[in-house]
C-alpha cells in the first residue's frame, strides 16, 4: 500500500530576522488526511513556520509546498483554510453569523452558515455583534471561518485558547470529525493533552529546529522506562525482588514503605511482581503502573526553563 501524499512538504526551510534565525533548516512531512501538532515554547519558530506555509511569509531557502503548490499561489487560497489565533480581526461591528455568510460569499461552494455555526456551538449568539462575543466564542466563530469554504487542508493555530471545558471537548469531536472525512490538518497549541488527543504526529520545535517527532504513543514511549509504584511494609528486600525480575529491572524504597519499581513494565514483570509480594506474604497496596505524559517529553527535549 502506498502511503498518502504531502499535503505540506517542507524541506530545509530557512527563516532569518536579522541575526536572529527564527527557522533553522526545518523539514517536516505532514501526509494528506492527517493531523500534525506543532509544538515548542515561545519562539521555538512554529507561527514563522506556519505562516510560511499559509503563505504569509517568505523563506530565506529551502522549499515548502502545499498541496503540491508554492504556498503564495492563488489557486490555494480556496483550499485551505486559515483559523488565527487573534480570531476574528477587525470585523468586530458584524454579527457571528453575517460575518460568517460574507466569507461563504466568497467560496465556490460553502458550507451553509446556519448549520455551520451550529456544528461549532454558536447557534445561539448567531445574530450577537462580534465584539460582544466572549474570547472562547470568537474562537469558534474563527474556526467556522477557516471552515466555511470547505477547505481540503485547514491551519488552526492555539484552537481551543479561552474555550470553557465543554467547547473544548466540542472542539476536539470537531477536529476527529473533520480528519475522518479527510480534511488534513495543521494545529499549534499550547495544550499537551490536544496534542496527545487529536495528533497523528507530534512535532517538537526548540531554537527553529526540530527536537522530537513521532505519534504520541512513540514519543511517551521511545527511551522511557515503565514504573511501577506501590505500599508495602518498609525495608523490604529488594536485592531479592530485582532478582525475580528481568535484568535491567531497577527497585527502590523511595520512603518507607513506599516503593519504585523501574523497567521494561510488561504484563510479564507485574504478575512477578505481585508473585514475588506473595510468596513474602505482603500486601502490594495502591500498585500503579505509570508512563511518560506527552508533557514529561516536551520538558525532556526543550528544557524546564521559563520562555520570555
Amino acid at each position: 500500500m502506498s502511503p498518502a501524499p504531502a499535503a505540506v512538504e517542507v524541506v530545509d526551510l530557512v527563516k532569518s530576522y536579522g541575526a536572529n534565525r527564527a527557522v533553522d533548516g526545518l523539514s517536516l512531512n505532514v501526509p494528506a488526511g492527517s493531523v500534525l501538532a506543532l509544538l515548542g515554547p515561545n519562539g521555538a519558530g512554529k507561527t514563522t513556520t506556519v505562516e510560511i506555509c499559509e503563505g504569509f511569509r517568505r523563506a530565506d531557502s529551502g522549499t515548502v509546498r502545499v498541496l503540491g503548490l508554492d504556498p503564495t499561489d492563488p489557486s490555494l487560497r480556496p483550499r485551505v483554510g486559515v483559523m488565527l489565533q487573534d480570531g476574528v480581526g477587525g470585523y468586530t461591528g458584524a454579527t457571528a453569523v453575517e460575518l460568517l455568510r460574507l466569507f461563504a460569499s466568497y467560496a465556490a461552494r460553502p458550507q451553509d452558515p446556519g448549520e455551520l455555526l451550529e456544528i461549532v456551538g454558536m447557534s445561539s449568539v448567531a445574530g450577537t455583534a462580534v465584539k460582544r462575543l466572549s474570547g472562547g466564542q470568537q474562537q469558534r466563530l474563527s474556526l467556522a471561518l477557516a471552515l466555511v469554504a470547505r477547505p481540503e487542508l485547514v491551519f488552526l493555530d492555539e484552537p481551543t485558547s479561552g474555550m470553557d471545558p465543554q467547547a473544548r471537548r466540542g472542539t476536539w469531536d470537531l477536529v476527529r470529525a473533520l480528519r475522518a472525512d479527510g480534511l488534513t490538518i495543521v494545529l499549534t497549541t499550547h495544550f499537551l493533552d490536544e496534542a496527545e488527543q487529536l495528533a497523528d504526529t507530534v512535532v517538537v520545535m526548540d531554537g527553529g529546529r526540530i527536537v522530537g517527532q513521532g505519534s504520541p504513543a512513540e514519543l511517551t514511549r521511545s527511551g522511557a522506562e515503565g514504573q511501577i509504584r506501590f505500599r508495602a511494609v518498609p525495608s523490604l528486600r529488594l536485592e531479592s525482588l530485582v532478582a525475580a525480575l528481568p535484568d535491567g529491572t531497577v527497585a527502590a524504597e523511595e520512603q518507607p514503605g513506599r516503593y519504585l519499581v523501574t523497567g521494561d513494565v510488561t504484563p510479564q514483570l507485574l504478575a512477578t511482581l505481585t508473585a514475588w509480594c506473595a510468596a513474602q506474604e505482603v500486601m502490594a497496596e495502591d500498585l500503579a503502573v505509570e508512563r511518560r505524559t506527552l508533557e514529561d517529553v516536551f520538558l525532556e527535549l526543550t528544557g524546564r526553563e521559563l520562555r520570555a
